[in-house]
C-alpha cells in the first residue's frame, strides 16, 4: 500500500470554491483540445498549463473536474493558459493530446491517466524535455506530484457498508459479487484490494467478480445478465466499483427480475446515483469533493510551472501528494453531503417520480 504520511480531510479547501457557482466558471467546448484564460497578471506570470482527463463516459469530468480546475487556476494565476484535452478512454489518443500539448508549449501536464502504465511514457517524454507532470486522481510512477484520494480506503468504506447493509437486513450468508473497475485504470486495483480486505473476511461468498473494461455501464450490465441464473436464489450484495457500473448491475437485476434488490454500493456521486439511492435501488455512493481536489491540482500545477516546490501533505510511493478523504453517503446522509455542499440543485434531484423519495427523506 502507498505511504501516506498525513491525510488532508477534504472539506479543509472547499472554502470559497463552491461547487455550484465555480462549475459555472470553466469554457464551453467540446471534448478536444481547447485553451482557456484571461488578460490580467498572477502567480508568476502568464504559463501554459496542460489539463489532460481520460474519459467522459463518467460525468464527474466534464461536469466537474474541469471547470473547477479552470476556475482554480484562474483564481491564482489570471495570465495563465489551459490547454485542455479529454481522451475518450483512448491511452493513445491520450499519449497523442500530451504530445500535442508539449508542442504547444506546455509549462506543466496535469494528467488523469487513462491507463496508468501507459502514462508512463507520457511522463518521460515530459521530463525529457523539462516539463514537470501531475497525476491527477490516478497515480502514475515517476510524476512529479500526486492528488488524488485514499483509494484503498475508497473500497474498504464500499464494501463495509455494503456488509453492514446485509446484516441489517437480516443475512448472515449469502454471494456476493463484484463488478470491479477497468483494469487498466490504476486506482482500480486499489479499491479493488481495498473491498477485498473486507468482503474476504465478511462470512459471505463472493460468488463472481468481474473488472469492468473502460468502467463500461453497458458491460458491467450485460455481465450482471450472465450471472443472475446462477446466483439469483442466493445474491445478497453486489460491490460495484463506480455509479456507472452499479447502474448497470441494478438495470441487470430489475431486467431479470430479482427481487427485492441487493444492496448495490457505487462511487463519484452521480446524480442518477443518488436519486437511486433515495428511492432504495442503490446502496451507497462514495463523495469525493471536487472542489479540493481540483484546487491542489492547479495550485500544483502553477507551482510547478513557475518552477517552484509546491505544498504536500505526504508522499505516495516517493511522490509528493496530497490524498484527500472519501465520505460515503447513504440515503441517510445524502442532505448532509451532497445537499450541504451543492453539488446538485434539490430541483435537479427531487424531479418527477423522485419528489416523493426526497420529501420522505427530508429534503425540499
Amino acid at each position: 500500500m502507498p505511504t501516506r504520511s498525513i491525510r488532508l480531510a477534504g472539506a479543509a479547501l472547499v472554502a470559497g470554491l463552491g461547487l455550484a457557482s465555480l462549475a459555472a466558471c470553466g469554457d464551453s467546448g467540446d471534448s478536444g483540445s481547447g485553451s482557456s484564460g484571461s488578460s490580467s497578471s498572477g502567480g508568476g506570470g502568464a504559463k501554459k498549463i496542460a489539463l489532460l482527463l481520460p474519459e467522459s463516459k463518467t460525468t464527474r469530468y466534464e461536469t466537474f473536474d474541469r471547470p473547477l480546475f479552470e476556475a482554480a487556476v484562474k483564481k491564482d494565476c489570471a495570465d495563465c493558459t489551459i490547454i485542455y484535452s479529454n481522451a475518450d478512454q483512448d491511452p493513445a489518443k491520450q499519449q497523442q493530446q500530451a504530445e500535442a500539448a508539449l508542442t504547444q508549449g506546455a509549462n506543466v501536464l496535469v494528467l488523469d491517466p487513462v491507463d496508468g502504465k501507459a502514462a508512463a511514457g507520457v511522463v518521460a517524454s515530459a521530463k525529457g524535455q523539462g516539463v514537470p507532470v501531475v497525476a491527477y486522481d490516478r497515480f502514475i510512477a515517476g510524476a512529479d506530484y500526486y492528488v488524488s484520494f485514499d483509494n484503498e480506503t475508497v473500497g474498504k468504506i464500499q464494501a463495509q457498508t455494503l456488509v453492514d447493509t446485509i446484516k441489517a437486513g437480516g443475512k448472515t450468508s449469502g454471494d456476493i459479487v463484484m463488478i470491479n473497475g477497468s483494469p487498466t485504470d490504476p486506482n482500480a486495483a486499489s479499491f479493488k484490494k481495498g473491498a477485498h480486505s473486507v468482503l474476504d473476511s465478511s462470512g459471505f461468498k463472493i460468488a463472481a467478480e468481474y473488472d469492468t473494461p473502460d468502467w463500461s455501464p453497458d458491460k458491467a450490465q450485460a455481465w450482471m445478465e450472465g450471472q443472475i441464473s446462477a446466483v439469483k436464489g442466493s445474491l445478497v450484495g453486489v460491490y460495484a466499483a463506480n455509479d456507472g457500473t452499479g447502474g448497470g448491475a441494478i438495470a441487470a437485476l430489475k431486467a431479470g427480475g430479482v427481487k427485492p434488490l441487493p444492496p448495490v454500493t457505487g462511487q463519484d456521486s452521480e446524480l442518477a446515483a443518488i436519486q437511486r439511492i433515495l428511492a432504495g435501488d442503490q446502496a451507497m455512493t462514495i463523495y469525493k469533493p471536487v472542489p479540493p481536489e481540483a484546487e491542489a491540482a492547479a495550485k500544483a500545477a502553477i507551482a510547478l510551472a513557475n518552477k517552484q516546490k509546491p505544498a504536500s501533505t505526504g508522499d505516495t510511493d516517493g511522490v509528493p501528494s496530497t490524498i484527500l478523504d472519501p465520505i460515503a453517503v447513504t440515503k441517510d446522509k445524502v442532505k448532509d453531503t451532497i445537499i450541504k455542499d451543492n453539488v446538485y440543485k434539490v430541483a435537479d434531484i427531487c424531479t418527477g417520480a423522485f419528489a416523493a423519495v426526497c420529501t420522505a427523506a427530508g429534503i425540499s
